[in-house]
């Protein structure tokens, strides 16, 4: 530990710097003078306290900053350890998130922006695997200042996730509930009353078609919560409601509605339409869900519900930068184009 002292105090007298900053940049200096290691232990705080004679809120504030920053780790009853050699670094944020599909990138893209070019972002995808959404999560705990988690709805989810500092964690795009006492920050979407409305609101139009097909896939991320919207629908409505796996290539037929969540199962369908000479809106009725761009300059338009993902990332990304606890659902907003 002398070592360690030695370095605080040697920036003792440093014109413009303040004891919060000495103490912070005098750990690193340690660290990059191989006085401490990754894996080590730090003083506590009273220890500090006693050898420097800093006041209490100084060292607390210090390690608050080195923890945000990835460098140090702070172990539950146990104190602080470092967790990285990495001291040049600046805030390091990791982002798990389902898939690369165009709605994520679209968060991706305004997280980016809106934090800036001085926090380094690690991306990680689960692809809805509880095996793979563990085995990143115990990885990532402890070398981040920041977590930022699409959670996959599964039993072992909350004994997963509470395994990450909770000041430091925000949970995004679904909400997945944690421990009885948790107070989590996230911002995310509805999905079984967001759904149940955008079908109800579609019911006239729907209503002139002869069926209307939901592709639903289980085990994967497509939320539960919309099939039972979509069960309730079309019960109240007395629509004739039909659920399939999967849509196949060259199935498809005029009179019906088809809604899928899937974006590669949406372009097999619009393909099929053009093959075909079925005009969306009139011959077939075509539901998308998640907005983007493409969805609204093709084939005139699809009719798709969608929270807004780039109001998402800003929100989250103001979470990021200001520590502020957030627990926000984002509204979801029906967008009426030809396809239906």
């Amino acid at each position: 530990m002398r070592n360690i002292y030695e370095q605080i105090h040697e920036l003792e007298g440093i014109p413009g710097l303040s004891k919060h900053e000495q103490f912070v940049q005098g750990i690193i200096n340690s660290i990059n003078a191989k006085a401490l290691s990754r894996g080590d232990q730090l003083p506590s705080v009273n220890q500090l306290i006693n050898k420097l004679g800093f006041a209490r809120e100084t060292i607390a504030k210090g390690y608050k900053e080195l923890v945000a920053r990835g460098i140090v780790q702070s172990k539950n009853r146990k104190g602080f350890y470092v967790s990285s050699d990495d001291t040049g670094q600046q805030l390091k944020v990791a982002l798990l998130l389902y898939a690369f599909d165009t709605f994520q990138e679209a968060f991706y893209k305004t997280f980016r922006a809106n934090l800036g070019m001085n926090i380094h972002i690690d991306v990680f995808f689960h692809h809805n695997n509880i095996e793979i959404f563990e085995a990143i999560i115990a990885n990532v705990k402890g070398r981040y200042g920041m977590y930022v988690v699409a959670p996959i709805p599964h039993p072992k989810t909350s004994g997963i996730l509470n395994a990450l500092p909770m000041d430091k964690f925000l949970m995004i795009d679904r909400y997945e509930p944690l421990s009885a006492n948790c107070s989590c920050s996230y911002i995310v979407q509805e999905f079984g009353e967001a759904s149940y409305s955008a079908f109800a609101t579609l019911s006239k139009t729907i209503e002139t078609f002869d069926e209307m097909i939901f592709y639903y896939r289980p085990a994967t991320d497509t939320p539960i919560e919309i099939l039972k919207a979509f069960k309730k629908f079309v019960g109240d409505y007395k629509i004739k409601g039909v659920i399939k796996t999967e849509y196949s290539p060259g199935t498809i037929e005029k009179g019906k509605v088809y809604y899928t969540i899937n974006n590669t199962e949406l372009w097999a369908i619009l393909k099929d339409c053009v093959e075909q000479k079925l005009v969306p809106g009139k011959d077939v009725g075509i539901l998308s869900h998640n907005d983007d761009i493409v969805k609204e300059i093709i084939c005139n338009g699809i009719t798709t519900y969608s929270t807004d993902f780039r109001l998402m990332a800003k929100k989250a990304a103001t979470f990021v930068l200001n520590r502020e606890k957030i627990r926000e659902v984002l509204p979801t907003v029906l967008i009426r184009r030809k396809s239906l």
